[in-house]
Formats: C-alpha cells, structure tokens, sequence
C-alpha cells in the first residue's frame, strides 16, 4: 500500500479464512503480480525478514524467548507459522536500508557524468507486519515523506508497497505496545490483515482486506466466509496478547517530566552500564540518522557519495568544529532517551517509540527503556512533592 493510499470503495470489510493451501496461494498471487515478497524466516538463531518463496520458508512451530539482554528461540508445542513476537530486524531494513549510494560520477574526455541509482526492479509485499510496525512505517512515511523535502530514494521504495499485516498471536516479555496504543491490533495502513487461528481442531487464517488492492488480491484466493465464532476466536487472541505484554509504561505526562529534567542523577546511573555499542537505534524500527560520505578511486576517474545509517550514541555524530556537541554518554543516552519518548513529538506529532521491544532485547547489558524512563518520571514526581 502506498503511503499516500486510503482504503477504497471496493474494500471488502467481511473477513474470510483461508486455510494453509490459502496462505501459500496468498504467497503465489504476490510473486505473479511481480512483488519482491520479503517475510519471516530462520536464521543464524532468530527470526529475521528475508525474501521468501513459499511458505515452507516461514518460522513453523518456532517462537522467541525475549527478557532485557536475551533473545532466544524455542519449540513451541505447535506449528504456528506466526508465533513468534519480533525478531532483530525490522520492515525499515528494506525501506531505509542500511546502507545506499545516493549517486555515482565518472570521468570522460569531456567532464564528469552523474549516474543516479536506479529504482528498485520491483515493489516490495511484506508478509507479517505487526502493528507496532504498521505504526513504525507510519512515522518513517512523515519523517521522510512528509516535510518539504521528500527522500526520494525511501519514496522510490516505499511506492507501491504491499502490506500483509499481522495481529499478534505472541508477546515478547520486552513487549509494550498497548502502552504506546500502537498495537495488538493492526487498526489502518495495510492492504491485508491475517490472524493466525490454531488449535487442536484447526489450523486457519482469518483475513480483511484494508484496501481494494488488498480486496483485488484476496478475491482470488480459496477462502470461505469466516462465522462469528472465528471472529471471536481472533478477538480472544488479541486480548490474551494484550494481557501477556511482559512490560509496560506509563506515558501519562511522561514528555513534561522527561524534558524537565536533563540534569536529573538518574542519567547518570543509567549511562553507567551503558556501553555506546548503538545496538538500539540499530534495531529500533523508527531511528532514521543518517551519514555521509564520498569515496574516489585512486585513479580519480569515478566517485561515489553513500549514505549509512548512523547513531546518536556515537560521539562523532554531533561532531562540530571544535569537538563534539555530546561529549559524555550520559548527554548521548540522555539524547536518545528524550528525543524518541518526548522532543520526537514536538518535531512529528508522535512519540518516536512503538513499544517493539527490541532495544531491551537486544541491548547487551539489559538496559529496560520503559524502566529507565519510569525511573526519571517517578523521581521526578517525588521532587515535586518535597518542593510543594
């Protein structure tokens, strides 16, 4: 779905099942209509999106153990295809991938000649998108859509794309995304929402469309109507996703308490077990900073300007004339901690986190953001309370 499009007219609101011979179909019409089908699948001990032929590639009867430090994975007693939370990778991968030539020069007889970087040979269709990544690829779409000076290169991408979201049928114990009202459930912005329906008795798929490309697609699939009780049984996996969520945090006033204390001991306490490793802003799925760089071959004959993506913990990031702007850890994490959960909402209108998890996960020494963030607001409140 494109990050311009609304559901349309022909949008089919009824939702349908499709059993496993379904869902592979689904996987087939994607590849027909020429979409790079990128999806779930096992690797290197997590589960990491990739491109995907079949649906023999998915993560069958594997889920996540997720706490603050690990991330580990496990049989589950079942063959969910789903069943996992969210691995190390997020959809932003793909859409601001991590590393991209801007553009290339090369010398002739008569000057230099600028080669731009082609667009990419086909559109994506992402299968298992979460809402919290659903939200995640919302606030990517303002950052680098929505001001006066689009990135033409995420545009290039992002156009076109399908989305096959994804309610959630697990929680991580790093989980908080009903903290931040952006999830279990997938609300807007895909083409197709499933919700995996497994038990002893079945194994199905129950699916809406949420645009008439999403209606286009699903109109050719083997499916049948889906009866109250599956809806119902979709609706109980939401809830008991919801109330297994393994944290949580209290956002109430939470930006006017962190951007009131810059100076509070407790930054100090924190950046003191961080490691700068930037092992957060990597996995987090909305960080967007960037780098640049040009290189020129020895022979001068061609050059290249790249864009990396680039971390807010590295002390070279706010590098000016005269030394770096955030010297110290403690201004680094301080940065990072207050720009995603408060000055990112004055800038877009949102908080810059969706509750994923993953920088609890995959932090090295378990830093907790919802605990390090409730341990400012808390303290904070306790110094309002001696001044009154």
């Amino acid at each position: 779905m494109s990050p311009t499009a609304r559901p349309g007219p022909d949008a089919a609101p009824s939702p349908v099942l499709l059993d496993r011979d379904g869902l592979s179909a689904l996987l087939d019409a994607l590849h027909a209509r020429g979409f790079d089908v990128i999806g779930p699948t096992m690797r290197d001990g997590a589960i990491v999106y990739d491109r995907i032929a079949d649906i023999a590639a998915l993560p069958a009867g594997w889920t996540d153990r997720q706490e603050p430090g690990r991330y580990r994975l496990e049989r589950r007693p079942d063959v969910a295809l789903f069943g996992y939370a969210v691995g190390p990778h997020s959809w932003k991968r793909f859409l601001h991938p991590p590393e991209e030539t801007l553009w290339r020069a090369r010398r002739a007889a008569d000057g230099f000649t600028i080669i731009g970087e082609a667009p990419p040979p086909k559109p994506f269709a992402f299968l298992g998108v979460r809402a919290c990544e659903l939200h995640a690829i919302a606030i990517q779409d303002r950052v680098f859509l929505g001001g006066a000076h689009q990135d033409a290169g995420y545009a290039a991408r992002r156009q076109g794309a399908f989305l096959v979201a994804l309610a959630c049928g697990t929680a991580a114990g790093t989980c908080f995304c009903a903290s931040m009202g952006t999830g279990p459930r997938p609300e807007n912005g895909f083409d197709l929402v499933l919700t995996e329906l497994i038990d002893a008795a079945r194994h199905e798929f129950l699916a809406v469309a949420g645009s008439d490309a999403g209606a286009a697609v699903l109109a050719t699939l083997p499916t049948r109507p889906a009866g109250p009780q599956a809806i119902g049984a979709a609706d109980a996996v939401l809830a008991r996703t919801e109330a297994s969520m393994g944290r949580h945090l209290d956002t109430h006033g939470l930006k006017e308490r962190l951007q009131a204390n810059p100076d509070h001991p407790h930054w100090d306490e924190v950046t003191s077990r961080c490691l700068a490793c930037t092992n957060c802003t990597l996995v987090c799925p909305t960080c967007f900073c960037t780098s640049v760089s040009d290189h020129t071959t020895l022979a001068g004959d061609e050059a290249a300007r790249v864009k990396r993506w680039d971390s807010c913990f590295i002390a070279d990031f706010s590098f000016i004339h005269g030394g770096s702007v955030r010297s110290s850890g403690k201004s680094r994490y301080r940065q990072w901690l207050t720009h995603k959960l408060a000055h990112w909402i004055d800038q877009f209108g949102t908080s810059g986190c969706v509750g994923c998890g993953r920088c609890i996960a995959w932090c090295p020494v378990g830093i907790d953001i919802t605990a390090e963030a409730a341990a400012i607001g808390a303290v904070a409140k306790e110094d309002r309370r001696g001044n009154a």
